[in-house]
C-alpha cells in the first residue's frame, strides 16, 4: 500500500460528522452553511447545450479536449485577464473539475521520498496536503492568520525551504478567508519560481466571485505576463466551473500555463484515464463563452453579503471577505463548541476552522474561527444570520 494511505487524515466533513453525532439539534429545519456547494440555479443556455450533446457520448472523448473547448477557454482568460494570447492547443488542458487535477498535478511533478516538496498554505484546501501525502512526501505549511490579513505569511519561509521546493500551492481568492493575493505579490512567488526552479499551482476557482466589478482578483497568468513571462514559466493556473457557473455537478474546469508543464501533464492523464466526457466538453464551451450568468450570479452572493454582514457584525467579528462566497468569523470561545452549540441552540451548522488547519509550532491558524458558505438563496441565508444572532444574545 502507499504509506502516504496511513498518514491521510479525514476530510473535514467526515470529522464533521463525528463531532455533531450525538447532538440534539433544535427543533428547526436545518440550515447547512459547511459545504462550498453552489445553490443558485445553472445557466439555462449551459443546461440546454449539455441536453443536446448527449448524442456524443457513443465516442471515447480526447484527453486533450476539443479544438472548441480549448479555444473557449483560452479566449475565456484572454478576456478576463487581458492576455496577449494564449496558445488554446499547448497551454491549456480540460479537466473533470479542478479538484482532481490539483491531486493530479503533485502526482506528474513531485520527486517522491524526500520531504519538503510541497509547499501550501494553512489554513488550505485538504486536496493540496492529500496530494502531497499520496506523492510520497510530506507538506511544509505557511500560515495565513490576521496577522498577514489572511494570506500567506511567506516570510518565515527559508532559503532552505526554497531550495528543496518542488510545488506550491497558493490559492487565490483564498479558501477559507477569502483574501485576494496583489498582482505585485503574486511576481514575487514566480521570480522565486525561477531562482528556484519550483512550480506555482494557483487554485483560482473563486476568482470570479468578487464585489467590485471593476476590481477582479489578479491571476497568476496575467502577473506572469506582466513581468515579461510571456510563456507562463513555471506557472500553472486552474479555474472551474463549479463556482463561476454553478456547476459543480458538471466536474468541468482546466490547467492552463506552461506548455512543457501541460503536455507531461497530459501524458500523465492519458495514462491516469481522465478525459473529459464530450456532452460535458460541450456544455462547458458554452459555459466559457457566456458572461452574462456570471455577472448576474456576483450580484447575487453581492447582495446576500450586504444582507448577512451587518447582522452578524452585531455580535461578532466578521467581514465582507475580498472574493469568494464564505465568511471567516472568529468565534467567542473554541470553534469546535462554537460549532456544536449553534447546532444544539439554533440548528445551523457551520465548518470548525481548525478542520481546514494543521497545527503547526503549537498554533492552528483556523482554530477559533468558523468557515460559513453562503451557497443557499438569500432568505435562507439571512435566517441562519438572525438564528445565529440569537443564539449569541442568550450568552456563551
Amino acid at each position: 500500500m502507499n504509506p502516504g494511505l496511513e498518514a491521510l487524515q479525514p476530510y473535514p466533513f467526515q470529522r464533521l460528522g463525528q463531532l455533531f453525532k450525538s447532538i440534539s439539534a433544535a427543533n428547526l429545519p436545518e440550515i447547512a452553511l459547511t459545504i462550498g456547494e453552489p445553490q443558485h440555479a445553472p445557466p439555462s443556455l449551459v443546461m440546454e447545450a449539455l441536453t443536446h450533446a448527449l448524442a456524443g457520448v457513443s465516442h471515447y472523448p480526447s484527453t486533450s479536449g476539443s479544438p472548441a473547448l480549448r479555444a473557449s477557454i483560452a479566449g475565456w482568460l484572454e478576456r478576463r485577464f487581458k492576455l496577449p494570447q494564449v496558445d488554446a492547443v499547448a497551454q491549456v488542458l480540460p479537466v473533470n473539475g479542478t479538484r482532481e487535477a490539483l491531486f493530479a498535478i503533485a502526482q506528474a511533478l513531485v520527486t517522491p521520498g524526500a520531504p519538503g516538496r510541497v509547499m501550501s498554505p494553512n489554513p488550505f484546501y485538504q486536496i493540496y496536503e492529500g496530494a502531497a501525502l499520496l506523492a510520497g512526501t510530506n507538506p511544509t505549511f505557511v500560515p495565513a492568520n490576521s496577522h498577514s490579513h489572511f494570506k500567506p505569511d511567506f516570510s518565515q519561509v527559508t532559503a532552505d525551504d526554497w531550495r528543496c521546493l518542488e510545488l506550491l500551492y497558493i490559492c487565490n481568492p483564498g479558501n477559507p478567508s477569502g483574501a485576494v493575493m496583489a498582482e505585485t505579490e503574486l511576481q514575487v512567488l514566480i521570480a522565486l519560481a525561477q531562482e528556484h526552479d519550483f512550480v506555482i499551482v494557483s487554485d483560482e476557482c473563486y476568482s470570479e466571485i468578487y464585489p467590485d466589478e471593476n476590481s477582479p482578483p489578479a491571476g497568476l497568468l496575467a502577473a506572469a505576463a506582466n513581468m515579461g513571462l510571456s510563456d507562463f514559466t513555471r506557472c500553472l493556473c486552474f479555474h472551474s466551473l463549479s463556482k463561476r457557473s454553478n456547476l459543480p455537478g458538471l466536474r468541468s474546469g482546466f490547467v492552463a500555463g506552461d506548455a512543457d508543464l501541460i503536455k507531461k501533464f497530459t501524458q500523465y492523464r492519458t495514462y491516469h484515464g481522465c478525459a473529459m466526457p464530450p456532452h460535458h466538453q460541450l456544455a462547458s464551451t458554452v459555459a466559457w463563452g457566456d458572461e452574462t450568468h456570471v455577472v448576474a450570479n456576483r450580484a447575487a452572493y453581492r447582495a446576500k453579503f450586504e444582507a448577512v454582514v451587518p447582522i452578524l457584525a452585531t455580535q461578532l467579528n466578521v467581514a465582507t471577505p475580498d472574493a469568494g462566497f464564505y465568511l471567516w468569523p472568529e468565534t467567542p470561545v473554541d470553534d469546535l463548541e462554537f460549532a456544536c452549540e449553534l447546532l444544539r441552540r439554533c440548528n445551523v451548522a457551520v465548518l470548525p476552522g481548525q478542520f481546514l488547519g494543521r497545527s503547526v509550532k503549537g498554533e492552528n491558524p483556523g482554530a477559533n474561527r468558523i468557515r460559513m458558505a453562503l451557497v443557499a438563496d438569500q432568505a435562507t441565508c439571512v435566517e441562519a444570520a438572525q438564528r445565529m444572532v440569537r443564539a449569541l444574545e442568550q450568552g456563551w
